[in-house]
C-alpha cells in the first residue's frame, strides 16, 4: 500500500484535463514511468483510484510512485510525440522498453584490393559496415547468399598474397567460388561483383537485375561477350535466389509485417522488415500483460519507429491501434512522405502477416514450452469467444449414464493447451432419480462451483477457471447460466455441440453457435478437449456400472445385504482385491460369520 496516495489523488483532482504526458516518479526522484494522455485528470486519476483493478505490473509501478510531474501539450500528436522521446532518452523501468544494441548484428565490408563480405557482432573491425540488424539469423543468411550467388571466396586465404600459391579449393569446382586464387581476376572487376553483391544485400534482387540486366546489355553491344555471359549467369543466380524466397518474398518492396501473440501473461510482437523484395531483417520483442484499456501496439509503434529514418512506406498490422492516425500522422511526419498503417483483409500481405503471427507464436511458445500450434489455438479460441485474454485454464464437462443407471460426470481440465490429468474430477449424479441431462449438469455444476464460492477442497477444486465448457449446445448453457448469475461467479460458459456423426462442429452460448470449422487450431483443440470429457466420463460411467453389478451379485448371498455389500465394494474396490481376498479377511470387513464369508467366497470366484 502506498501511504502517498492521499496526497496523489488531491493533487491529480486540480489537474488539468489538456492533453499532455505525466511522468511518474519514485522516493529517489527516479523517473519509473511516463505516459501520454488526452486528458491528464482522467487518465492519472486512475492509477491512484480506490480499489483499482491493475495488473501487478502497474500495480507495482504505483505502490513505488512518490509523486509525478506533467507537461502540457497543445494536441494528443505532441503528447504521442514528447511521450516517444522521453522514453527513449529516460528508459523508465515500468515502460515497454525495446532492446538496445547489445544485440545487433552487423555486415561488414572490409577494406584492401579484394574485400570481405562477413556478418559480424559489432564494428570493432576495419571496413564499411550495413546494419545493424536485430537478427543475427537474417545477417548470416544475406552474407551466405550475397556470397555463393556471387561466388566470391569464402576461404582463409589472403588476397593478392596468395594468388596462385596453390590449386583452387573445393568450392571452385562446384562452382561457389569464383577462383580468386587462380590470379586470372583484375582488383578491379573483383570489386565490381562485391559492389553487385552489396546492392543485392542493401536492395533485393529485383533491383539488382535491372542493374546488372543493364551493365549486360552494355557489354553485349561492345562486343564484350564473355562478361555479358557472365552476368548472365549471375543475374540467372540472383533469379533462382529469389525463388527459393518466394514465400517470404512475395512482391512486398517496402514494408513492415508486425503481428503479436499473447501467452501467459506476456505479448510477443514480431516484426517482420522487407526491403527491396526481400526479406532484409526480423526482430521479436517480449511485453508483460497489458492494463486495462492499455493499447500496447500503439506504444510500440511510438517507441520502436521513435528516430528512425528507415520507415517504409507500409506497416502491415493485425490490427489497428487505439490512435491509428495519430501514429500514421507521426510516422509520416518523420518519414517526409505518407506512411500507411494497414490491416490485409487478403492477398501475399495476409500471407506474409500470418508468418509473422507464427514467428511471434513460436517465441512465445518456446519461453513457455509449448508449441506455435498450442499458442495460436489458445490466442484465437479467446477471440472468437469474445474474451479479454486467451483462456489458460479451462474445464470441460460431460454427464454419462446408462438410462437411468449409473449416473456420473466428468470433469477435465486443460491448462494452456494441454490436458491436467491431476485436476480432473468425478462426480456420480445424486438428486436426479431419472435421466435428465440438463438437470444433472446443473448439479453437478452447482456441487463444483460451490467450491469455488467458499474457497473449499484442494488447489483445483478452488481455482475459478477462465473459461468452462459443457459437452452439449444452447440447452446445456442455459440449464447452468442461471445458476452462475445466483453463486455471483463471472465464469464465461460455452457448449460444445457436436454434429450427427458426433464430430465437434461448434461452440454454443446460451443465444447463438460459433462456427470453428474454417479455425483449424481451434477446431483442432476442442475436439481434444471434447474426446478427452467423453472418454473420461465414460470410463467413469462404466466402471460405476460394473461396481453396481458387482454388489448385485453380492446380495444373493444370505445375510450380505445392501450396507455389507457396500462395505465390501468400499474396501476392496475391485473384482480382482475381491478374489484375492480370504473368507476370514471378508468375514471381518462385512461383519458376518466365516460360514457366510466361505459361501461369500464361492459367489465372488464366479464374477466376470
Amino acid at each position: 500500500m502506498n501511504r502517498r496516495l492521499p496526497y496523489l489523488r488531491e493533487k491529480t483532482a486540480m489537474l488539468t484535463s489538456s492533453p499532455g504526458v505525466y511522468i511518474m516518479r519514485n522516493h529517489e526522484n527516479a523517473i519509473i514511468y511516463i505516459g501520454k494522455a488526452k486528458n491528464l485528470r482522467n487518465r492519472v486519476s486512475s492509477y491512484f483510484r480506490e480499489n483499482p483493478d491493475h495488473t501487478p505490473k502497474v500495480a507495482a509501478m504505483v505502490s513505488n510512485v512518490h509523486d509525478y510531474d506533467f507537461i502540457v501539450t497543445d494536441s494528443e500528436y505532441e503528447a504521442l510525440l514528447l511521450e516517444c522521446s522521453l522514453i527513449k532518452q529516460h528508459k523508465p523501468k515500468y515502460n515497454i522498453l525495446l532492446k538496445d544494441d547489445k544485440g545487433y548484428h552487423y555486415i561488414r565490408i572490409s577494406d584492401g584490393e579484394f574485400p570481405r563480405i562477413t556478418a559480424e557482432k559489432n564494428t570493432l573491425k576495419d571496413g564499411k559496415y550495413l546494419g545493424p540488424y536485430t537478427s543475427g539469423f537474417i545477417a548470416k543468411e544475406a552474407v551466405n547468399e550475397a556470397n555463393r550467388v556471387f561466388m566470391l571466396p569464402t576461404c582463409n586465404r589472403k588476397f593478392p598474397q596468395d594468388m596462385g600459391k596453390s590449386r583452387p579449393c573445393l568450392n571452385f569446382h562446384i562452382k561457389n567460388c569464383m577462383g580468386v586464387c587462380r590470379g586470372k581476376i583484375s582488383g578491379e572487376d573483383y570489386r565490381r561483383t562485391v559492389e553487385q553483391a552489396v546492392d543485392f544485400i542493401r536492395n533485393g534482387s529485383a533491383q539488382s537485375v535491372e542493374r546488372m540486366e543493364a551493365e549486360m546489355n552494355d557489354a553485349a553491344e561492345n562486343l564484350d561477350f564473355e562478361k555479358a555471359a557472365m552476368l548472365r549467369d549471375r543475374i540467372n543466380a540472383v533469379r533462382k535466389a529469389a525463388e527459393k524466397q518466394k514465400i517470404i518474398n512475395s512482391s512486398v518492396e517496402s514494408a513492415d509485417v508486425i503481428a503479436s501473440a499473447e501467452f501467459y501473461e506476456g505479448v510477443y510482437i514480431s516484426v517482420l522488415m522487407y526491403r527491396g523484395n526481400r526479406l532484409y531483417d526480423k526482430a521479436v520483442f517480449t511485453f508483460g500483460q497489458a492494463e486495462k484499456g492499455e493499447d500496447i501496439l500503439g506504444d510500440f509503434l511510438g517507441q520502436f519507429y521513435h528516430g528512425r529514418s528507415d520507415i517504409p512506406k507500409t506497416v502491415v498490422i493485425d490490427s489497428l491501434p487505439q490512435e491509428a492516425g495519430l501514429i500514421e500522422e507521426l510516422l509520416s511526419s518523420q518519414a517526409g512522405r505518407k506512411v500507411k498503417l494497414h490491416v490485409p483483409q487478403k492477398g501475399v500481405q495476409l500471407e506474409l502477416l500470418r508468418l509473422a503471427k507464427n514467428n511471434s507464436a513460436e517465441y512465445a511458445a518456446l519461453e513457455n514450452n509449448r508449441t506455435g500450434k498450442e499458442v495460436i489455438a489458445l490466442e484465437k479460441l479467446g477471440q472468437s469467444l469474445g474474451l479479454a485474454k486467451p483462456p489458460r485454464y479451462i474445464e470441460a464437462y460431460d454427464i454419462s449414464n446408462l438410462s437411468s443407471e449409473s449416473m456420473v460426470a466428468g470433469m477435465v481440465v486443460f491448462e494452456d493447451g494441454r490436458p491436467l490429468k491431476k485436476a480432473y474430477k468425478r462426480f456420480t449424479v445424486k438428486e436426479q432419480e431419472l435421466q435428465n441431462d440438463y438437470g444433472s449438469m446443473r448439479e453437478v455444476l452447482k456441487r463444483r462451483l460451490m467450491h469455488i464460492v467458499e474457497q473449499e477442497g484442494d488447489e483445483f477444486f478452488r481455482r475459478k477457471p477462465d473459461l468452462i465448457l459443457l459437452d452439449g449446445g444452447k440447452g446445456h448453457v442455459n440449464a447452468v447460466e442461471p445458476l452462475m448469475r445466483e453463486l455471483g461467479l463471472d465464469i464465461p460458459l460455452f457448449g460444445m455441440v457436436k454434429d450427427n456423426r458426433h464430430r465437434t462442429r461448434a461452440i454454443a452460448s446460451g443465444g447463438r453457435e460459433i462456427q470453428i470449422n474454417s479455425m483449424r487450431s481451434v477446431f483442432d483443440l476442442i475436439t481434444r478437449i471434447q474426446d478427452e470429457v467423453h472418454r473420461y466420463s465414460v470410463s467413469f460411467m462404466h466402471k460405476k456400472h460394473k461396481k453396481k453389478t458387482y454388489s448385485s451379485e453380492l446380495l444373493s448371498v444370505k445375510g450380505i445385504g445392501e450396507k455389507k455389500a457396500a462395505k465390501l465394494m468400499m474396501q476392496f474396490r475391485t473384482r480382482e482385491n475381491l478374489k484375492k481376498a480370504s473368507a476370514e479377511e471378508l468375514a471381518k470387513t462385512a461383519g458376518v460369520s466365516i460360514e457366510i464369508a466361505r459361501e461369500l467366497r464361492e459367489v465372488i470366484n464366479t464374477l466376470k
